[in-house]
């Protein structure tokens, strides 16, 4: 009962992280890097996957949520073309990103797609760290501060323990906890631009 309640929690977590965050993106007041979005819609929805195999059961579910809602925010950072600041290492981040995916394919182990997942989905952090530093007003803190503890509370459902299915909730929420004090970090020493 207690999986299913930190589930449950999870889950309208998911839908309180984004829904503010896509709203931001629709009256643009949010930016997001499509790099980043595109090596998390891929990675995110593998990883649920993976997690299922590895028998993080029903806490799994909010990943899979996840994976479906970044892949809407992919789609829609692509169609407002959010970020047009595409620079060489963005292009690194990306190309090391996928092109990590194939020996998951060739392994065909959970364990291994949760590991080799993981470090392509923190890779895609690359792009909107960079973003996050140089226009910090561009992204939205709260997305990430929640997200943060909705993994907490993914960690806490899975029926499983084991790296397979703790090691990519862990990593997101330490990699989403350092997105934020860059963030706030970067807002305190910069002041909003003021457009004329």
């Amino acid at each position: 009962m207690v999986k299913e309640i930190l589930t449950s929690v999870a889950i309208i977590l998911t839908f309180i992280a984004f829904a503010p965050y896509i709203r931001g993106i629709l009256w643009g007041e949010i930016r997001p890097h499509l790099f980043s979005w595109i090596i998390w819609a891929t990675t995110t929805l593998i990883a649920f996957v993976a997690t299922l195999k590895g028998g993080g059961g029903i806490g799994a579910w909010p990943i899979g949520l996840s994976g479906l809602l970044v892949v809407f925010i992919t789609v829609l950072a692509w169609r407002r073309q959010s970020d047009h600041s595409i620079t060489r290492l963005d292009w690194v981040f990306l190309i090391a990103a996928f092109a990590s995916l194939p020996v998951w394919f060739i392994t065909n182990d959970p364990l291994w797609a949760v590991i080799i997942l993981t470090i392509v989905d923190l890779l895609g952090f690359g792009p909107t760290l960079r973003k996050a530093y140089h226009q910090p007003y561009e992204e939205g803190v709260s997305l990430f501060a929640i997200y943060a503890f909705r993994n907490l509370l993914v960690i806490g459902a899975m029926e499983v323990y084991s790296v397979t299915t703790l090691l990519f909730p862990v990593a997101i929420a330490i990699a989403c906890l350092a997105v934020i004090v860059l963030l706030l970090w970067r807002r305190r020493v910069q002041p909003p631009t003021t457009t004329g």
